[in-house]
């Protein structure tokens, strides 16, 4: 009994520092985390902060308190620098793009991860050599095909390059989870007279939303964001995304800290709220294959 009753506290206190020792990595983890969320988050709350104050305000005092809540500078920055235009360019391009590559990039996808025939081994690995070659190694190929084709400072010239450099990644991401679906489900569907097209579009796509909506919101980001192509291919100020009407933007309101800090808001403020809307789509897309043989 004295034996037993030994080795059962030992036990029990080898099992209460264990718990410990958790409870102290789990805190400094959250320590950890907690410190980058503020190293990140504490310019943007300083930039939001900013634009509800004066220039001359924020020249005397950077890092203080607006003393009211004043939004003269967004409006500034959306009528008189010409925002509303550079936003709502960015948004249906953007939108357009994103929509259009999902569309095609579904349909091959399908087909590669659904089937196998006669080169389709080349036809998946011309796909994936899309993620290695850098689309801006051909700009001058790429600006001679579109002013050959009268799309040089055109919406639709745009659209068109950003669906085609996100393709690949669609494909190649879509594919995987076409690949992983059970094969009764089509078959019996094909039994119950439902066509090819009927079986992708009713029955394989809904099972692929986690996916679908991932690779539209990693599509959306750097296409929201891209600064080069834009500033190539478009030649019109009021054709203009917002990258680049950043760049006019921050010279005429260069003395003008208010209006600058608010137009940064207007142009993250998207990228935030898809982030915050779609969280749940993002993680279930990514984690969807975990433990599936």
């Amino acid at each position: 009994m004295t034996t037993n009753t030994i080795n059962y506290g030992a036990a029990g206190a080898s099992t209460r520092s264990r718990r410990r020792r958790l409870r102290l990595a789990d805190a400094g983890i959250a320590v950890l985390l907690w410190g980058y969320a503020a190293i990140v988050l504490g310019p943007l709350l300083l930039v939001l902060l900013n634009t509800m104050r004066t220039s001359q305000e924020i020249f005397r005092d950077p890092v203080g308190l607006p003393t009211s809540l004043n939004f003269d500078s967004y409006v500034r920055a959306w009528k008189e620098a010409s925002f509303s235009t550079y936003f709502f360019n960015s948004l249906f391009i953007t939108v357009a793009s994103v929509l259009l590559a999902t569309a095609v990039s579904a349909l091959a996808a399908y087909v590669l991860g659904r089937y196998t025939f006669t080169g389709s081994r080349f036809l998946s690995a011309f796909f994936l050599a899309g993620l290695m070659l850098p689309f801006r190694l051909a700009i001058v190929p790429l600006f001679l095909l579109l002013n050959d084709l009268g799309l040089i400072d055109s919406r639709l010239g745009l659209i068109l390059v950003y669906a085609a450099t996100g393709i690949p990644f669609s494909v190649f991401i879509l594919s995987s989870f076409f690949r992983q679906l059970p094969r009764e489900l089509s078959e019996a569907a094909r039994i119950d007279g439902a066509g090819e097209f009927t079986i992708f579009s009713r029955v394989m796509l809904p099972l692929v939303r986690p996916a679908l909506a991932t690779v539209m919101i990693f599509q959306f980001v750097p296409l929201w964001n891209d600064f080069f192509f834009p500033l190539v291919l478009l030649r019109s100020t009021e054709k203009w995304t917002l990258p680049v009407g950043m760049t006019r933007f921050f010279g005429e309101f260069q003395n003008d800290w208010s209006t600058l800090f608010a137009g940064l808001v207007i142009t993250t403020l998207p990228l935030i709220l898809l982030f915050l809307v779609a969280t749940k789509q993002i993680i279930a897309g990514l984690t969807a294959g975990i433990g599936k043989g």
